[in-house]
């Protein structure tokens, strides 16, 4: 399956639970330098939305 990410490029899913895994851990990572502290913010905002998306079709699937 495919998901298009906060840039609209279109991300392969192979494995949604991995995915789902994987993008809840990296929307909690932040630099210990707060020199970073706005990329981070864009960071959070893209891992955040990546996993809303995964989590959405998780829901779906299950559901249905």
């Amino acid at each position: 399956m495919y998901i298009t990410d906060l840039n609209g490029c279109l991300i392969e899913v192979t494995d949604l639970d991995e995915a789902i895994r994987i993008t809840a851990d990296y929307k909690e990572y932040r630099h210990k330098d707060k020199s970073f502290s706005e990329f981070d913010k864009r960071q959070k905002a893209y891992w955040t939305d990546m996993y809303e998306k995964l989590t959405a079709i998780k829901k779906q699937v299950t559901t249905h």
